[in-house]
């Protein structure tokens, strides 16, 4: 019996001189063994994948298999075209210099394999897409990428991978990058020059999103007097909502600029206030401390841990200068906290009899200037 491989060496020339006699029948024979190959080893590839993923408790694998599926099966087709196209299309000559000239059959391959690319990178978009939106739902393992800067990893991914796009395509046609990346610069300079403030803004808020000296939610006091809610960071600004519902809109470079104080940040979302308040000399300083811990523990606003505070703070010009310290579970009940606080010192010092003192001025007159008569002096008639 004749080996199988002795076979085909003798059978396939014969096989392959009928089909090239036949273009139809040959390019049908490839699409067909391309599409059987395309179904074959996306089962393949994908069942792998599919095993892989069932140990896994994430969701990311599967949408990524479903995604898969086209990229794979389209790319084998393509392939086969190109197969195709090298059997059946003629191959350009080669002229007296030795270069080969571009054909039918070079921009045909071309062109299939810049349908490859396409098809390839639209997957990549996909995939990045969803682990960047599955990794933004899951702030506690990734620090940088959240909700709220979802959309800024989102289109840095997609600006990579069409940069890494171009490139191929480039490639792929054999074009000439050294022109197009001076003639890139040369355009990125001018844009860098005219829009000098905006590239400032957006480089701020980078890394303003990148450090994270506030976020959304935080109450925040700069340096020039502005004191509010935090209620948008984006690229270009960062919005603050006062408390008087008035939204500030602040741009990246001045945030980024700007010494910031956040509230909010710290061991707790807890706050200390403090209360100063003045008394008569002569007061009992132990009724002062006793009265002001007092108001401290009946308002429902203080909290109770940490406990509430007096400090005797300085001898005062009229007064002695005391200060009640005590917490707020927010930073946006300092001023109810305050006002609640004020009012009840006020009222617990008035039935405590507790005198708060105001400044008050002694004026001494040494002498009376010469011929200087006091009002109404020498008017009286004479009898």
């Amino acid at each position: 019996m004749q080996p199988m491989d002795t076979f085909l060496q003798d059978t396939w020339p014969a096989w392959h001189a009928t089909l090239e006699s036949q273009p139809l029948v040959f390019a049908a024979v490839i699409l067909a063994v391309a599409f059987v190959a395309a179904k074959v080893i996306d089962f393949v590839i994908t069942r792998t994948i599919v095993a892989w993923s069932k140990r896994t408790a994430s969701t990311i694998d599967d949408a990524i298999v479903e995604q898969l599926h086209g990229p794979i099966v389209k790319t084998i087709m393509l392939l086969g075209l190109a197969l195709m196209a090298q059997e059946l299309l003629p191959a350009p000559e080669v002229d007296a210099s030795g270069v080969t000239p571009s054909g039918v059959r070079s921009i045909t391959v071309a062109a299939i394999q810049t349908l490859c690319m396409l098809i390839w990178v639209v997957f990549a978009l996909r995939v990045s897409a969803i682990m960047l939106r599955s990794a933004s739902l899951h702030a506690d393992r990734f620090r940088h990428i959240e909700q709220r800067t979802f959309p800024l990893f989102d289109n840095a991914a997609k600006l990579a991978i069409l940069a890494l796009s171009i490139w191929g395509l480039l490639q792929i046609w054999e074009v000439d990058a050294a022109a197009w990346l001076a003639s890139a610069g040369i355009v990125g300079l001018a844009l860098g020059f005219a829009a000098k403030d905006t590239l400032s803004n957006l480089f701020a808020g980078i890394f303003i999103i990148a450090d994270a000296p506030y976020q959304l939610g935080d109450y925040v006091v700069l340096d020039s007097g502005e004191r509010g809610m935090v209620s948008f960071i984006g690229l270009r600004s960062t919005r603050l909502l006062t408390r008087d519902d008035i939204e500030v809109t602040i741009p990246n470079s001045v945030m980024g600029a700007a010494k910031i104080t956040n509230e909010t940040r710290g061991p707790t979302r807890k706050e200390r206030i403090r209360i100063k308040v003045g008394v008569a000399y002569g007061s009992d300083i132990d009724a002062v401390r006793a009265s002001l811990l007092a108001v401290a523990d009946a308002e429902e606003l203080i909290c109770a841990d940490p406990d509430p505070r007096v400090r005797f703070r300085a001898f005062g010009e009229s007064s002695l200068d005391f200060e009640l310290l005590c917490w707020i579970d927010e930073p946006e009940l300092r001023g109810r906290a305050m006002d609640a606080l004020n009012t009840a010192v006020y009222k617990r010092f008035a039935a405590d009899g507790i005198q708060i003192p105001f400044p008050q001025r002694d004026l001494h007159i040494k002498g009376l200037p010469s011929g200087w008569a006091a009002p109404g002096a020498g008017t009286g008639s004479e009898a």
